[in-house]
């Protein structure tokens, strides 16, 4: 592979970076969500299926819900979508992480499962440290 066509294929790589932002998994039986932030939607609504498929969510009550009601009883959706243009990958963390924070205080926490707060601490500064 010649430079050129490296350097091409890095830059194509960089501008088509998935999407970023924040996904929920809906129960439509029972109201409950499951919000988390992802640096690629597509791949981690992917992660969370493929988990609740094998049985291996870390989420209990969610993989309970999945079992017992099956896999039509759930919608997946992305409620908020960031793009990547201009960004470095602290900055875009940081947002998404803010994000994540902003749809956990907008939804009722009853209607939250447990794992949707994970990693909802303090938000990290802007050289990637929590304060």
């Amino acid at each position: 592979m010649s430079q050129i066509d490296r350097k091409a294929r890095i830059r194509e790589y960089k501008e088509n970076l998935p999407p970023a932002g924040i996904f929920r998994i809906r129960n439509t039986v029972t109201g409950m969500s499951l919000i988390r932030p992802s640096l690629n939607l597509p791949g981690g609504l992917n992660s969370q299926r493929f988990q609740l498929e094998t049985g291996a969510h870390p989420d209990r009550d969610l993989q309970a819900d999945w079992n017992r009601l099956g896999p039509e009883a759930f919608v997946f959706e992305v409620l908020d979508e960031l793009s990547r243009k201009d960004q470095d990958e602290a900055d875009l963390r940081h947002e998404v992480h803010l994000l994540h924070r902003m749809w956990l205080e907008k939804l009722p926490s009853d209607s939250l499962y447990a794992f949707s707060r994970r990693g909802a601490g303090p938000a990290p500064s802007a050289d990637g440290v929590t304060r």
